[in-house]
């Protein structure tokens, strides 16, 4: 089973392929493509070229196809586009593609090339055409509650499919909640949500969702410092109250559950920390993060200072973050750590310390 993965603007999504058996294509199906094509500007020394049999399958329905192009204007560009993503009834798309619903809080499976809705996976929001939060999945809604309170909206970004030897293995699919700071875990063997961790650590995140070469972590990265665990704390006392945060999920792919037993997050600088990307093939075993606003603007242009904008756009380069996953497990394991709302926290001089944590103009 082959997998790609593409990121486009707006979303980023990834991709699985199909196996496909039998792509010989329907003589109809054939006959109404060259058709359309020798109605909207193939020469006459193309369709001299083709066999036969085509021929007479094409001269058969070109008129009805020239009509139907020079009815809705179409060029000879607009029919190829359309053949290309053309898919007859009971055939499937050479690759699902993933993407990311962002305020709908779901996850969208669309078909390449057809471009169909395949499937809205319900992951945050309740949905109610399959019954997500209505007669099943409260229990999963209620994983990512706070202080008690279910949750029922969230901000898809950044799906990731789970690899085996850093290769897509179109086992699971997991997705950020950037509104809430919650990871969603599904199931791709029926589509269907089956575990939300809420980080009791963050408000928000953004690269919410990234695996390690073997699906052994999803690690989620807070976007903005903040106080941990929802605290509250005036941005006066920003420097000292705000952290940067990276959190790496231990994921139980037997079980095909996140054990927040296993699980450990790293302090940062009080930057704002974006995107995370895990290592392959020379560099397995490193993590990478980038970061903006390294100059800890806070905004405040009602009092004469910078906005916020031109505050945290100052310096030429802001920091990429790399981390020595290997080092970063055993300073776990070893138990330098320290819990704070019962998450195992490896604080930021002991990520200096311990050779686990660098920075990179």
């Amino acid at each position: 089973m082959k997998q790609s993965s593409q990121d486009g603007t707006g979303g980023v999504y990834r991709t699985v392929r199909h196996r496909i058996f039998g792509r010989i294509a329907l003589a109809a199906t054939l006959g109404v493509a060259g058709a359309a094509l020798n109605g909207c500007g193939q020469s006459d020394d193309d369709s001299q070229s083709k066999d036969a049999t085509k021929s007479a399958v094409i001269t058969g329905v070109s008129e009805s196809a020239q009509k139907i192009a020079t009815d809705r204007g179409l060029t000879p560009d607009d029919v190829k586009a359309a053949l290309a993503t053309y898919l007859p009834s009971g055939k499937h798309d050479d690759y699902v593609m993933f993407a990311s619903g962002g305020h709908s809080g779901q996850v969208f499976a669309v078909g390449v090339p057809s471009m169909r809705l395949l499937r809205s996976i319900a992951v945050f929001t309740p949905e109610p055409w399959q019954g997500y939060g209505y007669g099943t999945g409260h229990d999963v809604l209620a994983e990512g509650a706070v202080d008690g309170k279910v949750l029922t909206s969230g901000d898809t970004h950044h799906p990731a499919i789970s690899q085996t030897n850093g290769d897509y293995d179109g086992q699971f699919l997991f997705i950020g909640d950037k509104a809430n700071g919650r990871v969603g875990v599904i199931d791709l063997r029926d589509w269907e949500t089956k575990q939300i961790v809420k980080n009791p650590l963050l408000v928000g995140n953004h690269g919410g969702a990234v695996v390690t070469p073997n699906t052994e972590y999803v690690i989620e990265g807070a976007q903005y410092a903040q106080p941990f665990g929802w605290e509250y704390a005036p941005l006066e006392q920003y420097k000292e109250k705000y952290h940067g945060l990276v959190t790496f999920w231990k994921f139980d792919r037997a079980a095909g559950r996140i054990d927040q037993s296993k699980s450990f997050a790293v302090e940062l600088p009080p930057y704002w920390q974006d995107l995370f990307a895990a290592g392959r093939g020379p560099s397995e075993g490193w993590v990478f993060g980038n970061s903006f606003n390294t100059e800890q603007a806070t905004g405040g242009i009602e009092e004469g200072k910078p906005p916020i904008e031109a505050g945290a756009s100052q310096r030429d380069t802001d920091f990429l973050h790399i981390f020595n996953l290997k080092k970063a497990e055993q300073t776990f394991k070893d138990g330098k750590v320290e819990n704070i709302k019962g998450m195992s926290v490896i604080r930021l001089k002991t990520a200096v310390d311990e050779g686990i944590l660098y920075l990179a103009p």
